[in-house]
């Protein structure tokens, strides 16, 4: 069958399925006795959204709601679908990096056989995926190829669903605009994609359901951003913890361990989600002639393996005529999207490769060290491996470490 008779399929079943439901017609959730508030679903769509790549386009102007309310979904073609979880895709407002409303997708997961109104929620932020369209990361779990998907699978298998954002950008055509490493349009992405979860009426999940953030690389710093920024920014969840590993708190010294080195590809394209997200800030008129066409090219066409095959050992002195990383104004964002600035109030489990390659690991260290000294119960482990296996090496760590904390049981702390 193709994907698009696949998804015509689901679509028919998604149909038929909300327009004879009384939740969907009326927006009115069914009272339970002696049960906290569900979530509100009223402004969630009754039925499903556009079936090609049209979904990603956000509508303009965007529909009036609070952040995490829905404004389309559709049913998932995620391998994992027709498995152990129920999954459906999401676009769901949520706000950019200059505090405006914008709109993200993402994707969820309910286990099946689970009972939604005991079902925690893991915010699950993905690491690089790259910056052309084709590397959406709802597009990766569709392919079977997001190599995040064995903690994800992980957390489905014990039974909590899992609301995996998109980031705020991946669209179709020229309106592809990825804000790669903006800790601040991160943080409300990854928020927000809970908040989606909890208000879209099929998942049946509760507004008042435990949550915990979870991520490596850049995941590693969406979820840890969207921990500092929960607090504030969305008081409501009931936030227990957050999972983060190979964490880049620091992009100005991040940056440092990547220009002509392996990872140059990655420095790249954080310089130009940072320019998306500020447009203030002009990449372009730094860039030179080789600059322009290959980093056109990147946005184009380039996915995490060309990242690493195509650009190891460059450096920014190769594709500019000036470097943006020393002009004060890119100091100014590279100090607004620095982790540490305001702590956590959840206990955090923090992990590191030893030789980390990509993602040095000093500047780790120095946030679990702010965080220590503010209060934080800061669980901070380390692994022999290099970045790319890091992420293996810690899951099964991390996992039992979200266990334990879904469980109501004391944290630990090394600090």
């Amino acid at each position: 069958m193709t994907r698009t008779k696949r998804r015509l399929a689901l679509f028919a079943a998604a149909a038929v399925a909300v327009t004879g439901a009384a939740v969907a017609t009326t927006g009115v959730l069914p009272a339970t006795a002696g049960a906290a508030p569900l979530a509100a679903a009223a402004t969630a769509p009754t039925l499903p959204g556009p079936l090609d790549d049209s979904f990603y386009l956000p509508p303009s102007p965007l529909p009036d709601g609070q952040p995490g309310d829905v404004i389309r979904w559709r049913p998932s073609l995620a391998p994992l679908n027709g498995l152990n979880a129920n999954a459906w895709q999401v676009m769901y407002l949520s706000t950019n990096a200059l505090g405006e409303r914008d709109a993200v997708t993402g994707t969820v997961f309910t286990p099946k056989g689970a009972d939604p109104a005991k079902t925690p929620v893991v915010g699950f932020a993905v690491g690089t995926q790259g910056p052309a369209y084709k590397c959406t990361p709802s597009k990766a779990l569709e392919r079977g190829t997001l190599y995040d998907q064995p903690a994800i699978n992980d957390s489905i298998s014990s039974g909590y669903a899992v609301a995996v954002t998109d980031y705020e950008g991946y669209r179709p055509g020229e309106a592809n605009r990825p804000t790669y490493m903006t800790g601040q349009s991160m943080g409300p992405a990854v928020i927000d994609s809970v908040r989606a979860a909890q208000r879209l009426p099929q998942t049946g999940l509760r507004a008042d359901a435990k949550v915990i953030f979870q991520g490596y690389s850049q995941g590693g710093g969406g979820s840890l951003w969207a921990a500092e920024k929960q607090p504030t920014y969305a008081p409501e969840l009931n936030l227990v913890g957050v999972a983060a590993g190979g964490v880049p708190a620091d992009l100005t010294e991040v940056a440092k361990g990547l220009d002509g080195y392996l990872g140059f590809g990655f420095l790249a394209f954080a310089a130009v989600g940072l320019d998306y997200a500020y447009p203030d800030l002009q990449l372009d008129s730094y860039l030179n002639e080789t600059g322009k066409k290959e980093i056109a090219d990147a946005k184009a066409n380039a996915c995490v393996i060309e990242l690493l095959t195509n650009y190891p050992f460059k450096r920014i002195s190769d594709y500019t005529t000036s470097n943006p990383l020393q002009d004060p104004k890119w100091q100014a964002r590279l100090a607004q999207n620095k982790l540490g600035q305001t702590p956590p109030r959840v206990p955090v489990f923090q992990y590191h490769a030893l030789t980390d390659e990509i993602v040095n690991t000093p500047q780790a260290e120095a946030l679990r060290k702010t965080y220590c000294s503010a209060g934080v119960e800061v669980q901070w482990n380390t692994y022999i491996s290099d970045h790319l296996t890091g992420i293996l090496a810690g899951n099964g760590d991390a996992h039992k470490w979200i266990v334990d904390r879904f469980a109501d049981k004391q944290a630990p702390s090394n600090c």
